[in-house]
């Protein structure tokens, strides 16, 4: 597997130029092309004693609002990629993790990252990383906030034995083989033999597709899981985390913690989530 075909999603209140660049890298990496999408939809929150003519009028004065923050994207987006044939660009007035999950058919990758500090939280003009990762069908690679270059020498597996986290090393590949190293960490959630025979089955697995690739167990006890893969990761310098998104329904998550969650709000790390 390789990525012909990536896209990186931006934020309509924020600048394009950074993300863009981050994405455009990875996207030289491999050869692929680069599909660039933004995306809001506007508020129709009124005050009850507004009447509908005012409403229709402030919707669109808002609508207007996100059509020239477009424009001047886009005017970013081709002061960036130039001529590159191999680059495009869409917009939507849409639900911005609707749009992206849509556009995600046409490629192989999702990179996306934090939002604006304005817009965090408001998902009519940023996405719901949660709600993208399930809906995406594709893996999303949350840059980290710094947006610093990916170098993807030092890779690390979360490895749960469940649907997601196969799906996440497979998404995964074109990275896991061009890493010099690849650190399987598997919790003892169900058991440390358990835990053991899986990262072994995983690492033979990686071994066989040409990835140098070794495994460590995390014993139990201590912070989280999510916590306990994201301070390993620091410690040995991980370039990525590659991991299953919602290997638990994401209500338990939401309820309890869990490693998606403390993956989602690791910023110090490019993570690599599939679903």
């Amino acid at each position: 597997m390789i990525y012909t075909t990536i896209l990186v999603q931006l934020d309509i209140d924020a600048p394009a130029t950074p993300r863009l660049i981050f994405a455009q890298e990875i996207a030289g990496k491999f050869e692929a092309d680069l599909i660039a999408v933004t995306a809001a939809e506007a508020s129709t929150l009124m005050s009850p004693s507004e009447d509908s003519l005012a409403a229709a009028e402030v919707l669109r004065q808002r609508t207007l609002d996100i059509e020239d923050r477009v424009k001047q994207l886009k005017e970013e987006f081709l002061a960036v990629v130039g001529n590159d044939e191999r680059a495009s660009w869409r917009a939507e007035l849409d639900d911005p993790t609707s749009a992206v999950a849509l556009h995600a058919r046409a490629a192989d990758l999702v990179i996306t990252g934090a939002p604006a500090a304005a817009a965090a939280g408001n998902f009519q003009r940023t996405v719901d990383p949660g709600a993208l990762v399930l809906s995406a069908g594709r893996p999303v690679l949350f840059a980290a906030d710094d947006l610093r270059p990916f170098g993807g020498e030092r890779i690390v597996v979360a490895w749960k034995d469940c649907r997601e986290s196969r799906r996440a090393v497979v998404d995964a590949m074109p990275f896991l083989c061009e890493a010099k190293e690849v650190t399987v960490f598997s919790a003892t959630e169900e058991g440390t033999v358990a835990a053991r025979e899986g990262a072994a089955d995983i690492v033979r697995f990686l071994i066989k597709h040409g990835v140098n690739a070794l495994s460590q167990v995390l014993e139990r006890g201590g912070p989280s899981v999510g916590d306990t893969i994201v301070a390993k990761a620091d410690e040995i310098g991980a370039d990525l985390v590659v991991a299953g998104g919602y290997g638990h329904s994401r209500i338990r998550e939401w309820a309890f913690g869990g490693a998606t969650r403390s993956l989602l709000h690791a910023g110090a790390l490019h993570r690599l989530l599939s679903n």
